[in-house]
């Protein structure tokens, strides 16, 4: 694995490009306003007011020397540069090394397909051009649209943890997930959410 930092990234519909300091309205505006694309996004705050978004701007674009950081804004090409949402990895995995992707999109562009696009797009760089061998992604059980999304993604379910439902690709995924480093999953929870 060799890590590149954030890397300009184009697909038929979407950009998905650096954050910027001038996103911060967009943020606002498309995300943390609205507490319905929010409620399952850990830290946002609420009430969200464009100098504060500037501040949390600010600390994300702050860490874009560091090379394994990872965290586009994404933009539909036919609104300009607005942000619309945003994909990231949210943290590396201790035990299998694996980046933990997080995304949200602005519930106006709910169910069009893009933040599948999206996060394709972005798991076909982490895999290509990084060269990791595994993604790992979780949502809020309460949340089966974002099981779905990862499925569409070639992700597989691989259980519960806490309150969250893991799903991983690998890259020389053969159909069969590897549950060997789960060793707090919940083997007799709930099937997979994301399946109703």
């Amino acid at each position: 694995m060799t890590h590149i930092g954030t890397q300009y990234i184009e697909t038929e519909r979407l950009i998905l490009r650096r954050l910027e300091r001038s996103d911060a309205q967009a943020f606002v505006d498309n995300i943390a306003s609205d507490k319905e694309v929010t409620k399952f996004l850990a830290g946002w705050p609420e009430n969200c007011t464009v100098p504060a978004m500037e501040g949390i701007l600010d600390r994300w674009i702050a860490q874009y020397p560091e090379l394994d950081c990872y965290n586009w804004a994404v933009v539909l090409k036919k609104n300009g540069s607005e942000a619309i949402g945003q994909i990231l990895v949210f943290y590396w995995n201790e035990v299998t090394g694996a980046p933990n992707l997080s995304c949200c999109i602005g519930r106006r562009w709910w169910n069009q397909g893009l933040m599948t696009e999206a996060l394709e797009a972005v798991i076909n760089f982490l895999m290509d051009r990084v060269g990791v061998r595994r993604i790992e992604a979780y949502h809020d059980q309460d949340n089966p649209a974002s099981g779905r999304l990862m499925k569409k993604c070639g992700m597989k379910y691989e259980g519960m943890r806490d309150w969250a439902c893991c799903y991983s690709i690998d890259a020389d995924d053969e159909g069969e997930s590897d549950e060997s480093h789960w060793d707090t999953v919940h083997r007799d929870g709930p099937s997979d959410p994301a399946a109703v």
